[in-house]
């Protein structure tokens, strides 16, 4: 079995696929005819029927968005605390 090369599709070309789907044309149908595959073609349609974006950042749900908040101050916090600690070690020779 041969390896994909991952493609990357314009927000243009996924709103026709979209619209393709929502005129009545068989999902099996555009996913063979555009050679999509099925979990791109299903995300695209969740995608525009959500938010009618195709953006992962307008997506998100509010614990996605949480999730990521917390890690960005974990990692500060975490920064600012290997800090503290090599202030301490500096002025604990002094």
């Amino acid at each position: 079995m041969t390896k994909r090369e991952r493609r990357t599709f314009s927000k243009e070309f996924k709103e026709q696929i979209v619209q393709l789907h929502a005129s009545g044309k068989p999902r099996a149908e555009i996913i063979k005819d555009y050679k999509l595959t099925p979990s791109a073609f299903d995300k695209w349609v969740r995608q525009h029927n959500t938010t009618g974006s195709f953006e992962e950042k307008d997506n998100r749900t509010p614990e996605q968005e949480e999730l990521i908040r917390l890690r960005k101050e974990n990692q500060k916090l975490s920064m600012e605390n290997d800090i503290l600690k090599q202030a301490a070690l500096i002025m604990g020779r002094k």
